[in-house]
Order: structure tokens, then C-alpha cells, then sequence
């Protein structure tokens, strides 16, 4: 991933894979540039954090302005841990998504969409998100993933959303995972109770109660037939680069940054 500085203040991520297209624009942003202050200093897009929400509608509006796309044009979801998708396909009347009034109708926890000049955003602190491109059909799919999300593979539904509305080709997809909960910091002493046996070969050497769920997405991905060659894992652990990045299990009360993508 390269590092950008956005005019407007953010500072943002883009993956190699991704960077290739020109019909595209992406970001992980990084929690800083922004105008929140204390715990969730400084570019949380979370309204349900207990941020001040005038400071969430302005990192909001700094972010589309970063990807070049109408505030109006941002879609944000209600992200419930599901595996939910919403498809926003050929005409969408995005009024209602204006960041400053949206009150999270919509309640998913993942996007599809082959619309133009609509950014998509998942907000994280830990969990994974998750972009997918198919540039044959020209369709993307942002989704958020936390260790719910992998047991209930979001990951794998949102290529079979691609493939049952827009005849997407897996093989054709370019996946990206943004900074996320590594293996080094996915504790989970209570696995037993939490994560079903057939996902326990993703615990690590280092320490019985670690996973990697990192691998379990990829491993996800190429089971729906992405090819291995087109997924780029960051492998960035967000407690461990939490001045980057907004991490919940670190920090607790903290914001949530943002990982955008759209068509233009």
C-alpha cells in the first residue's frame, strides 16, 4: 500500500492491486487529518461512537471531497455484523444518503454496486474490510468483516452477489484487505463458545486462542474461485499500529476509520 496526503487534510491508503484501474478510486484512511478531538481524534466516521457529530459530517465530507465524489453520493450503512448485502444497481436515487442527514437506514454490512460517481465506505476498528473489483463488468463490493462476518462468510457471499446480478467471472476479481485484527492480536479465549470447530485449524502456533483471519478470508475468496494472485492482504494489525488506525480492542472508546471505494 502507498501513503497519500489529501489537500483536504486525510491521509490515506491505496493498494497496489487496485491502483492499476483508472475507472477507480479507493482509500484506507488513516485516523488522522480530521477534525474529531480527544478519544476519537481525529478523521472517525462512526456517528455511533459518542463522537460529536458535526466533526463525523465534516471528516465525512473531507473524504469524498478526497476520492473527488458528491458528499451527497457517500453511501454509509448501519453495519450489524451480518452478512446483509446492499445492491444498489443501474439507477439509485442517492438524496437520501446525503452524510449530514443520513440517520443509517440501511441495515447491512456489506455494498455492491455498479454505479458511477458513488463512493461506498465501511467504517472499522479491527474488523476487515474488504473490497472487490471486477474490472470485466466493471462492479465493486465493499464489505465489512469482523470474526462474525468470517464465520458467516461475508467475504464469499459478496462474490456470489457479483457473480448472481452482474455475471461477474471470480477469477476475474482484484480483492483488497484493509488493516484489520492480526494474527499477533486476535485473542480469543473463549473460542470454544464463539467460533465454530471447523475454523479452529486458523489458529496459530504462537498461541492456542490466536487466529488468523487473515488467511481465513483469503482462503474464503479462493474457495468462490479468486484466483490467489489477485488478493492483496495488507497485513497491517490495527492495535498494533493504532496511531494509524482506530483500534477497539486496543483503545475501546475510538472512532472508526473509514475504507472507501468507487466507480467513476
Amino acid at each position: 500500500m502507498l501513503l497519500h496526503e489529501s489537500p483536504y487534510g486525510p491521509q490515506y491508503y491505496c493498494f497496489d492491486n487496485l491502483s492499476r484501474f483508472s475507472g477507480l478510486v479507493h482509500g484506507v484512511f488513516t485516523r488522522n487529518g480530521g477534525s474529531s478531538k480527544n478519544n476519537f481524534k481525529s478523521l472517525n466516521v462512526g456517528l455511533s461512537t459518542g463522537d460529536n457529530k458535526e466533526s463525523v459530517y465534516l471528516n465525512r465530507r473531507a473524504i469524498a471531497k478526497t476520492m473527488g465524489i458528491d458528499e451527497k453520493q457517500s453511501v454509509y450503512l448501519n453495519q450489524v455484523h451480518g452478512k446483509e448485502f446492499l445492491l444498489l444497481k443501474d439507477v439509485y436515487n442517492t438524496k437520501a444518503n446525503n452524510a449530514k442527514y443520513q440517520q443509517y437506514q440501511y441495515a447491512a454490512d456489506g455494498i455492491v454496486s455498479n454505479i458511477k460517481e458513488v463512493l461506498t465506505v465501511m467504517q472499522v476498528a479491527d474488523c476487515q474490510a474488504i473490497i472487490l473489483y471486477d474490472p470485466e463488468n466493471k462492479v465493486i463490493a465493499n464489505l465489512h468483516s469482523g470474526w462474525r462476518g468470517s464465520i458467516l462468510n461475508i467475504a464469499g457471499r459478496g462474490v456470489e452477489i457479483m457473480m448472481e446480478n452482474f455475471g461477474t467471472n471470480p477469477s476475474k476479481i482484484i480483492a483488497a484487505v484493509a488493516p484489520s485484527l492480526g494474527p499477533c492480536c486476535a485473542e480469543f479465549k473463549n473460542y470454544r463458545d464463539e467460533i465454530p470447530e471447523e475454523f479452529w485449524k486458523y489458529r496459530i502456533d504462537v498461541h492456542e486462542y490466536h487466529f488468523d483471519f487473515w488467511q481465513m478470508s483469503r482462503d474464503q475468496l479462493t474457495e468462490k474461485g479468486v484466483l490467489p494472485q489477485n488478493i492483496e492482504v495488507s497485513r497491517v494489525c490495527t492495535p498494533c499500529t493504532s496511531h494509524l488506525f482506530y483500534s477497539y480492542r486496543k483503545e475501546k472508546i475510538t472512532g472508526r476509520f473509514a475504507v472507501a471505494v468507487g466507480l467513476i
